[in-house]
């Protein structure tokens, strides 16, 4: 119980962490910034840098768009269960479900403009997405100048400046117009790759449960059950 507490207290502090490197590493005007510091960085704004497309839900009374589905649609609940990189979705919708036969491109990155304002996530496959979620994909004009997990990255910094301007109704939301006005920095793409580099590290020892510290945390849990149950067993075999 002791070793635990240890371990959630280096994993609140990691994160902690991680998210400070994360805000310095992609300020551009920061001084403190060791890879921009000094460095003129080109801006544009996403709407000239990404397609925005508003995701959409597949009427339910036509059950042939949910039967046998092959095509993941994406909804908030997908992003809280299993992360912020997605390669599969907790439902899918079949072929006949999309609208005009375009799907979201893989490696796009989808973010919540109602509700959750903000919250986002990498997908590596082709998909869809119901309509509190807007998908954002590369224009074929960027997509050798910015590095998708770069832009993954700097889309905490887009998540806070939405929430900010964000309508504050029972239901916020804010437009793709709004949106499409959000700067993003461009710098070299051997710089983009140095901080994807950085904070992929930091990523992986805060959230991943195969090699982080949530990993660490779930195996020592196990085992503490594992002989919990063992020592209190008085019928077991010695």
């Amino acid at each position: 119980a002791e070793l635990t507490a240890e371990l959630t207290a280096e994993l609140t502090a990691r994160k902690k962490q991680y998210e400070y490197y994360r805000d310095l590493l992609l300020d551009c005007d920061n001084p403190k910034n060791p890879f921009l510091r000094g460095l003129k960085v080109e801006w544009k704004s996403l709407g000239e840098v990404f397609h925005l497309k508003n995701g959409y839900t597949p009427s339910k009374s036509n059950k042939e768009y949910w039967v046998n589905g092959t095509i993941p649609w994406f909804r908030m609940e997908d992003i809280r269960e299993n992360g912020r990189i997605l390669d599969n979705a907790l439902q899918q919708v079949s072929e006949s479900a999309v609208k005009g036969g375009k799907l979201f491109p893989a490696n796009s990155i989808i973010m919540a403009t109602t509700a959750t304002i903000g919250e986002h996530a990498l997908v590596t496959v082709n998909c869809l997405s119901n309509q509190q979620l807007t998908n954002f994909s590369i224009k074929s004009e960027f997509s050798k100048l910015l590095d998708i997990k770069f832009a993954f990255y700097y889309f905490f910094i887009i998540d806070k400046q939405a929430k900010k301007i964000a309508n504050k109704s029972s239901m916020p939301i804010i437009s793709l117009k709004e949106l499409s006005k959000f700067p993003i920095p461009i710098p070299p793409l051997e710089i983009q790759a140095q901080i994807v580099a950085i904070l992929d590290k930091f990523d992986t020892l805060t959230h991943s449960i195969s090699e982080g510290l949530p990993r660490e945390i779930e195996l020592r849990q196990k085992q503490y059950e594992y002989y919990r149950e063992l020592l209190l067993d008085f019928n077991m075999e010695s």
